[in-house]
């Protein structure tokens, strides 16, 4: 089965334990579920009608499934489209196609890939073509000895616009900010640290806001990313698009900063240390921040969709099961020709008190029985209403139970037909029987 999923899908097959371990759910129910998904069931059916083959998972945990299935596949696809680009510029090494292979999530595939990614014309690529790399690498280099002034004059260049020590050095200093903002752990480190640390903040459009809004609280506000419900920030990101808010993220710069100059081993008794402290501040705060920035910006975006959807199907779930005539006792019948109508009996609270089964369809001295039966659990009951499914036999089992309440004068008993659609979600939220 894995091997048709992979083939058909480009699934790589490891992907099924880690999504296993992901949900919570064994391996050969993910891989039911994906076998059913890729053959064109839909979530709905394959909750109701394929129980046994998924070990009875629910229509959430199906849903999950199929976004995780979804996610790793343009995982798969990316990764793939990743390794045939740097095998065709010639620098796929095997360190780095391991690296790459052993990716779980997209950031961190992205992260190995930049950089080697077709890039548009940047400073560093113009520093490179003015003949900086040598300096850049004395710059990355930390030497104990030597002055940066000096080791600049051989890159003074009219003819490429290195006018002097100061536009060689600068242009040196592009590179290596370059550089710095592709390394994959610096990166890393930077969205970790700022999605647990950076700072949501809101402001007021000074020109949007002279009249009141519904966004007045947002006007001068600030709150930790990690701890902001997803109900102020879908209402910041609703006054963002509004044009009544301008939304932004702060961080502490220099535990970064710190830890970059760490990484690309900042040596403080070299006089080049100030050209790479430099270099790395420029890196993080003109390409590495905004970058990082839209990252936490779209992962708090989708935590918070999803917590919304979470507080809707909790309030719908709530809804579902109120009792729509209030605390009245009722009748309900789903409606069945072969193997008759399940009949149950509930109090004004919800309380069980009793279920048969009538036959209608059986010749007439079963109809009898049946009349027989439902006026009797009438009578025992006392409910307002009956509710009959809509479903197969919906209309016969109806007319059958009207006019068995006018020939045994029943009356103020009301007949409804409901609608049997979400009939096995309801039992599901109910913690009834699947």
């Amino acid at each position: 089965m894995v091997a048709e999923i992979d083939q058909n899908e480009s699934l790589d097959a490891s992907s099924i334990p880690r999504l296993a371990a992901e949900l919570n759910i064994a391996p050969r129910q993910v891989l039911a579920v994906a076998k059913l998904l890729f053959e064109g069931s839909t979530i709905p059916f394959i909750a109701r009608y394929r129980k046994e083959v998924t070990e009875n998972l629910d229509e959430v945990q199906i849903g999950k499934i199929q976004e995780r299935l979804e996610y790793y596949k343009d995982l798969e696809e990316r990764r793939t489209t990743i390794l045939a680009s740097i095998g065709e510029q010639g620098k796929l090494t095997d360190d780095l196609k391991a690296k790459i292979l052993a990716c779980t999530t997209k950031n961190t595939l992205e992260d190995l890939y930049l950089p080697f990614k077709p890039k548009r014309r940047t400073r560093a690529m113009i520093a490179r073509e003015k003949g900086l790399d040598p300096l850049a690498e004395l710059i990355l280099q930390q030497p104990v000895t030597g002055n940066p002034d000096e080791a600049a004059k051989a890159f003074i260049n009219a003819e490429k616009k290195v006018e002097s020590e100061a536009d060689a050095l600068s242009g040196a200093r592009d590179i290596v900010a370059e550089l710095a903002s592709e390394n994959a752990e610096i990166r890393a480190f930077s969205r970790q640290y700022f999605a647990a640390n950076g700072v949501v903040v809101s402001e007021a459009v000074k020109d949007a806001t002279k009249e009141p809004t519904k966004f007045e609280q947002y006007y001068d506000f600030k709150e930790k990313a990690v701890d902001i419900p997803s109900h102020r920030y879908l209402a910041i990101r609703r006054g963002e698009n509004e044009g009544v808010l301008k939304r932004s993220f702060t961080v502490e710069v220099d535990p970064i900063l710190k830890r970059m100059s760490e990484m690309m081993k900042v040596n403080d008794r070299s006089p080049f240390a100030i050209h790479l402290r430099t270099a790395l501040e420029d890196s993080y705060k003109r390409l590495i921040a905004p970058s990082v920035e839209t990252d936490v910006s779209v992962d708090l975006k989708m935590k918070a969709d999803r917590a919304a959807v979470e507080i809707f199907a909790k309030n719908l779930r709530s809804l579902l099961l109120a009792a729509p005539l209030g605390g009245r006792a009722v009748i309900a019948v789903d409606p069945g020709i072969r193997t008759g109508c399940k009949v149950a009996a509930l109090d004004a609270t919800g309380k069980f008190l009793a279920n048969t089964t009538l036959y209608l369809s059986q010749g007439d001295r079963s109809e009898m029985e049946a009349r027989i039966d439902l006026a009797k659990l009438i009578s025992k009951c006392q409910p307002a209403a009956i509710a009959v499914g809509n479903g197969t036999g919906g209309r016969e089992t109806e007319g059958f139970i009207r006019d068995t309440l006018k020939k045994a004068n029943i009356k103020n008993v009301m007949v409804i037909q409901v609608n049997e659609s979400g009939g096995q979600h309801l039992q599901r939220l109910r913690g009834g029987p699947r």
